[in-house]
């Protein structure tokens, strides 16, 4: 897939396209289908598939402070519709300005004009433009002038419930680790740089961690989780706390994580956490020695998990 950053970039590239448009938060099922039958459509037609999105999320422009969590970063979600097979995504800055535009100039300048858009796919909610105006009926009115089709895909239902962002969201920060895998289509996960942390969990307890800084991500509840550690292309079965250290009287939310079976200095790279299921809540132990035989029964309790076929990890499959 390759990645444009302005529609001057891709009205070089493309001579005809069918487009999907969306923030796509999570790249959860529901825009697995939505991302899919733009690919099918596009090469049912002979025509060039292409993502628009945004960066930063059009709510850190409007809303300021006052905004939800990322579910996915801009990296990792373009990492995930690239893996569905795209043929390039149009990653556009979103502005004040850009929000001010009608929703007849938006298409015109940047889908008509920049991405020669011949097909539009877009998800049975979406809405777009200044006060959110443009939606699927005026769509449909623009392509009858500007010489483009439009087709609605339906939602995902899981468990009789739509899959969206807001409900996978509220799923991982109330911990539902296990329970969130179906909308995802993979077990939800974080990445970060690996930083120095208090230096308790080799000196102390016998347990060594690795202490993650997270940058705007969507923190799951805190307590103690079975995850899967991703290091260098390589995975390896984990346990990480997410929390404020009770036993200690920490302050301060920290992501620590013990690689099992796993003894390599990595402070300054990067590990990504798949989490697979929660085990406790996070709990003020009486002395160093309880907190360590509790360590060792959540060791023994998430090996057990990991082993599992269902806990094996699945990433975003290619759209068949």
């Amino acid at each position: 897939m390759i990645i444009l950053r302005n529609r001057h970039q891709a009205k070089t590239k493309i001579t005809a396209s069918c487009v999907t448009i969306g923030n796509f938060d999570g790249v959860h099922l529901g825009h697995q289908k939505l991302l899919c039958r733009t690919r099918q459509k596009a090469r049912s037609l002979d025509l060039v598939s292409v993502v628009v999105t945004f960066d930063p999320h059009p709510l850190r422009v409007l809303s300021g402070a006052h905004m939800p969590p990322f579910i996915t970063l801009t990296p990792q979600k373009l990492e995930l519709i690239a893996s569905l097979g795209l043929d390039f995504t149009l990653c556009l800055e979103f502005t004040k300005e850009l929000a001010k535009l009608e929703p007849d100039e938006f298409v015109r300048n940047f889908l008509v004009d920049g991405l020669n858009m011949r097909e539009m796919v877009v998800g049975y909610n979406y809405a777009f433009g200044r006060n959110r105006k443009g939606n699927f009926a005026l769509l449909t009115e623009l392509g009858a002038q500007m010489g483009f089709h439009v087709e609605q895909v339906g939602p995902v239902l899981i468990d009789d419930a739509i899959v969206s962002s807001s409900r996978i969201r509220d799923m991982v920060q109330a911990g539902l680790a296990w329970e969130v895998r179906p909308l995802l289509g993979r077990f939800y996960r974080v990445q970060g740089e690996v930083i120095s942390g208090r230096n308790r969990g080799g000196r102390l307890l016998g347990f060594p961690t690795a202490n993650l800084r997270l940058v705007d991500e969507l923190f799951p509840r805190t307590g103690v989780y079975a995850v899967w550690a991703e290091h260098a292309g390589r995975t390896f079965p984990a346990v990480a706390n997410m929390g404020f250290n009770p036993t200690f009287g920490n302050d301060v939310l920290s992501v620590e994580v013990h690689i099992l079976d796993f003894n390599q200095d990595i402070y300054g790279q990067e590990v990504r956490i798949h989490f697979v299921q929660r085990l406790r809540s996070e709990q003020k132990f009486p002395d160093v020695n309880a907190l360590i035989a509790r360590i060792q029964e959540d060791i023994q309790l998430a090996r057990r998990i990991l082993a599992s076929p269902e806990a094996h990890l699945v990433e975003v499959r290619h759209c068949v």
